[in-house]
């Protein structure tokens, strides 16, 4: 029998922490990401690696552990019961080493490393600009690299530390989800605004009436939908009026004498304030919370120096 080289691998040995068995980590990223994830293609897209590549991090990582850790039919992984209760301790080990990481980074080293910061346009030109500019003058060592954009960061990819966007109360989506955690920012009375003249002519209509005015919406018509419920009127159908696509491109319609729009003090307040806007206020009409500006980030980086000091930050300043 030949004797083992220097280079053979050793066989666990129990008594021997040295030999502890630790499957190698890449495979074990794949398959945190695949059961994570729901499928290979979705997890390879998450780690940004070719789909057959976490196929063989999965393949090798059962033969290495001499079980099978899912269930396949077809194309289709399922987790077996021992893969599952594999999977839940191999994604905390991976969530505390991403968390200690984060943590090193944040207090030693590394303070002016930026927070990337994913916001809707609108509310990101209005309102969040001039918060993240006095943060960084309270906090020098914290830079916040803001990004507007309508596309909610996928947080568990690390698109970004950090996503802020607005959830309606009565349509999808809903913020947070597996992995991630979200504090409610703000929650925002919503008025009808339009320019002066436009104003002045709605200023005897009644509610129903709006249904007969040029109404601007974002990306559909829920948010006037939801409004004119709450003020008494049911529409039946589809609501008439362009689509602007973005909030602050609605405003810009709005301002230009294209239609009425719909915002909150977070988009409009400095156009209320010169005038070149103005709450459209008809009989039987009052402004309404639709729903909910949502700080999102991923549950391991919750308690992060740098995300705390941000979101403690910007709640004090949204609730004053």
């Amino acid at each position: 029998m030949p004797k083992p080289t220097d280079n053979a691998p050793s066989s666990p040995d129990a008594s021997d922490a040295r030999h502890t068995p630790i499957p190698p980590f890449a495979a074990l990223r794949a398959f945190e990401a695949v059961g994570r994830e729901g499928g290979i293609r979705k997890a390879a897209a998450a780690l940004n690696l070719d789909h057959a590549v976490v196929s063989r991090h999965i393949r090798l990582l059962e033969e290495w552990m001499g079980i099978g850790l899912f269930h396949r039919d077809g194309g289709r992984l399922r987790l077996t019961e021992a893969g599952g209760r594999f999977h839940a301790r191999i994604s905390g080990a991976i969530a505390e080493i991403a968390h200690a990481t984060t943590d090193a980074m944040d207090n030693d080293g590394h303070r002016g490393r930026s927070l990337k910061l994913w916001c809707v346009p609108g509310f990101a030109a209005q309102w969040l600009t001039d918060q993240i500019a006095d943060f960084e003058a309270l906090h020098p060592d914290h830079r916040v690299e803001l990004r507007p954009t309508d596309a909610a960061a996928d947080l568990l990819a690390r698109e970004a530390d950090i996503d802020i966007r607005f959830y309606g109360d009565d349509w999808p989506p809903s913020p947070g989800g597996k992995g991630l955690r979200f504090v409610a920012l703000a929650r925002p009375s919503i008025m009808a605004v339009a320019n002066p003249e436009m104003a002045a002519r709605l200023a005897q209509a009644s509610p129903a009436d709006l249904l007969d005015a040029p109404l601007l919406h974002e990306e559909h018509d829920e948010q006037w939908r939801a409004w004119l419920r709450l003020n008494g009127v049911a529409p039946a159908g589809r609501i008439a009026g362009p689509l602007l696509w973005h909030a602050h491109l609605a405003i810009a319609a709005a301002r230009r004498g294209r239609g009425v729009a719909l915002a909150s003090d977070y988009l409009v307040a400095r156009d209320l304030k010169q005038g070149t806007l103005v709450e459209v206020r008809m009989p039987g009409t009052r402004q309404v919370e639709l729903g909910t500006y949502a700080f999102v980030t991923r549950e391991d980086r919750w308690s992060s120096p740098a995300i705390t000091a941000l979101r403690r930050f910007l709640l004090a300043r949204a609730a004053g």
